[in-house]
């Protein structure tokens, strides 16, 4: 029988819950005066998607620095992004500490990016007839989808997703999963700042990825297109090619994967985790650290 992986998407969990008190200025602070908002929120939610989905493993996945590989091939890639707020800075390392202390494997690989870890993580466990679930802000994580891997989309409060398995996205886009790379590499993002092409949106991405289905068909069928798409594919046919190499999410990542799963393996013992949030100074009702499944 296969195990059931959960891996969280670590900064997005934390940022979601430090823009959802600080709004209001609500940062929470322990008695030294460190902010504990993100981290607090980022607990209870890793604590609420561990009851839902009842894991026998569990990772925590986090982006290690500003600059990855994708850096190196766009120096524009996600330069737009503004520094991380002041209150926010000392919650990184506070959160991967407390998370470890409470069972939850912390992994980040330098030079490359969550995403990047928690595709290749989900790629190997696919291969190997696990299931998994990955939680996450991003959509981009949806070209992992696959078989046995489901995506849960955070949406509102702790517990409410939308929530992605592969016949949902077939239904949704009309498309494969990792056809989501070739709509990206038409649209470009702004928030990561890579450019696409400009003038053609989602809507125009995903009919063109429906009918010829990569990139390259579209290129080859470019006489099918009307002038105005021929006209802008060819001004930014250079941007069209790096953005599909930026979009791709790697699943390659130097892991040690051996022992990893061994690693994983999540032990629950409520008098601990209680321990371990008091110590923190985190105000996580004892409702969240149960675990009704051990």
């Amino acid at each position: 029988m296969g195990n059931k992986i959960l891996l969280i998407d670590g900064m997005a969990l934390l940022f979601r819950h430090f823009y959802a008190t600080s709004i209001h200025k609500q940062f929470m602070r322990d008695s030294k005066g460190i902010p504990t908002n993100a981290v607090q929120g980022f607990v209870r939610h890793a604590y609420t998607v561990i009851n839902d989905i009842q894991p026998t493993h569990v990772a925590v996945c986090w982006d290690m620095g500003s600059k990855t590989f994708r850096n190196d091939m766009f120096e524009s890639y996600k330069a737009n992004r503004t520094a991380p707020p002041e209150e926010m800075i000392p919650q990184f390392d506070r959160a991967k500490e407390i998370a470890e202390k409470l069972g939850l494997l912390n992994i980040g690989i330098k030079n490359y990016e969550a995403d990047d870890v928690i595709g290749t993580i989900s790629k190997q466990a696919q291969a190997e007839g696990h299931e998994t679930y990955i939680v996450s802000g991003d959509r981009d994580l949806l070209q992992c989808i696959n078989t046995n891997v489901d995506i849960w989309l955070t949406k509102k409060g702790f517990n409410i997703y939308n929530k992605y398995d592969i016949l949902k996205f077939r239904d949704e886009y009309g498309l494969e999963p990792h056809q989501l790379v070739d709509v990206k590499a038409f649209m470009g993002d702004t928030a990561d700042g890579y450019p696409g092409v400009k003038g053609i949106g989602e809507k125009t991405a995903i009919k063109l990825i429906q009918q010829y289905e990569t990139v390259e068909n579209v290129l080859e069928n470019m006489h099918d297109l009307t002038a105005g798409q021929q006209k802008k594919i060819i001004t930014y046919r250079d941007d069209l090619a790096i953005s599909k190499r930026l979009a791709q999410i790697h699943t390659d990542v130097p892991l040690e994967t051996d022992d990893l799963l061994n690693e994983m393996t999540y032990n629950h013992q409520i008098e601990h985790s209680i321990n371990i949030c008091n110590e923190h100074e985190l105000f996580v009702s004892s409702k969240y650290l149960s675990t009704n499944y051990l």
